[in-house]
């Protein structure tokens, strides 16, 4: 778990700040992806504001548009390439700066083409490399040449960036980086790398420091979370305990003790590492969320073992009750995957049995798309795209018939959320989440956002609960 120095960047950004006195820039980030790639933003913001320049939310507005990208979906090339395309014009114009970074240009073609056809691009910078930014920033600026900041390397921790958040209330903390599972769909391995875990000491501090600073709800994460420091102790990696934390169950409790901070939530776990120990920590510690997110990805073993995903369909199911049995009034989330190569009818059929046994809160659905550089994109067995389709309105049709059928159990209950705003679609109400994470949304004071309140659910909707202050 070596540590980057960020020295030489601190003293970057001093250079950049002096280059940018007085001048008023504006910087505007599109983020792409996970939640992930939400944090790098929010530490790339910290860096930019460092630099003298003020976010905006307007492109067209900005002296440097960066673009933070995911490859795990074939539309986020098309999304990527339509934007800088617009950039081409306000770069032309006015000489707005264009930077391309995050897992996307961990891709060699996707980084060929860009120099083929968007020769215009100022800076790239990969996984490994975004705290360089105002390294790359400066030579950018004061060398006007093409900067491209990119490693392939499985990278290390950095730590003590300048962040800024995008919440008052909630924050999310990345407590590991990487992957060792190589799902044969995902592309996120070799992209961002292998699993390295930040110090529990770096961790436990940040999220201290948060609560002093009035966030409430803190969402742990990593590419395969509940496998944090796994690797440190298999390998005899040295790490230094903290507080009791040398896994990821332990990191829970620790989180829990920590005064000012009301809800914990974590993203993006494997069922394989759902240990007793972490099952316990979940039950055991009053702010966890009892929302558990468990990726099922395909209901047939078949399928599942063609993904590397290292479980059956019964397994999966076994552990799900399991975890229904430990944990009162638990409810999950899931991701699934329609159309891996070689799924027939009687696979996805297995699918569809494993989301009636379940009953899984939230799922989310996607069609699968091949990634170059992956496994799945080399099997001959692909399934035609209206197959496709078709599979994939028939799990939506399903889902949301559970989704109704779950949202009544709500009706009388009494929620105690963490207020976090104004409702999205109404600025006079309010809104917050149940500890199964339904969206809630009430009439009540706006001195409330931030605190705890406990809520009468009166009204049930497709994707929200509709509420009452008690």
């Amino acid at each position: 778990m070596e540590k980057i120095d960020i020295s030489k960047q601190l003293e970057y950004i001093e250079k950049v700040k002096k280059l940018n006195k007085d001048k008023n820039l504006r910087y505007f980030i599109m983020t792409m992806g996970c939640q992930l790639n939400e944090n790098d933003s929010e530490k790339i913001a910290g860096m930019l504001e460092e630099m003298n320049y003020t976010r905006t939310d307007n492109m067209k507005d900005a002296d440097i548009v960066l673009f933070n990208t995911c490859c795990v979906r074939e539309n986020a090339e098309e999304k990527l390439f339509g934007k800088v395309g617009e950039v081409k014009k306000q770069k032309e114009e006015k000489g707005t700066l264009i930077a391309i970074g995050g897992c996307m240009m961990q891709e060699k073609h996707i980084v060929d083409k860009i120099k083929q056809s968007y020769p215009y691009v100022d800076i790239l910078f990969g996984t490994h490399t975004f705290q360089n930014l105002p390294e790359d920033l400066y030579k950018s600026l004061e060398e006007n040449r093409k900067i491209r900041d990119i490693i392939d390397i499985d990278g290390n921790i950095v730590e003590g960036l300048p962040i800024v958040r995008n919440d008052k209330i909630k924050a999310s903390v990345t407590i590991m980086n990487g992957c060792n599972n190589f799902c044969t769909f995902c592309i996120v391995p070799y992209v961002r790398g292998r699993e390295r875990s930040r110090q529990p000491k770096d961790i436990i501090e940040e999220i201290r420091g948060l609560a002093k600073e009035g966030y409430k709800e803190i969402t742990l994460l990593g590419q395969n979370v509940n496998s944090y420091l796994r690797v440190e102790r298999e390998r005899n990696i040295p790490f230094e305990e903290y507080e009791g934390v040398n896994s990821f169950a332990t990191l829970l409790r620790a989180v829990n003790k920590i005064e000012g901070i009301e809800k914990i939530r974590f993203v993006s776990p494997h069922p394989k590492d759902f240990t007793d120990d972490v099952i316990d920590a979940i039950k055991d510690c009053e702010k966890v969320a009892k929302m558990i997110h468990l990726p099922l990805q395909a209901g047939s073993t078949k399928i599942l073992k063609r993904m590397n995903r290292v479980h059956t369909k019964e397994q999966f199911i076994d552990l799900a009750n399991k975890i229904k049995n430990a944990i009162p009034g638990v409810s999950f989330s899931t991701d699934i995957i329609v159309g891996f190569p070689g799924e027939t009818e009687e696979d996805f059929e297995d699918t569809l049995d494993v989301v009636k046994k379940v009953r899984f809160e939230q799922v989310f659905m996607f069609i699968y798309s091949r990634r170059v550089g992956t496994p799945g994109d080399k099997m001959e067995d692909q399934i035609p795209e209206d197959i496709k389709h078709k599979r994939f309105d028939r799990l939506k049709e399903l889902v949301e018939s559970q989704v109704e059928e779950n949202n009544k159990k709500y009706i009388g209950t009494v929620q105690r959320l963490l207020v976090e705003g104004t409702s999205k679609n109404n600025d006079s109400m309010l809104s917050g989440r149940t500890d199964s994470n339904k969206v809630v949304v009430f009439e009540g004071d706006k001195a409330l956002i931030g605190t705890v309140a406990d809520v009468e659910i009166t009204e049930d909707h497709m994707w929200y609960l509709q509420g009452k202050l008690k």
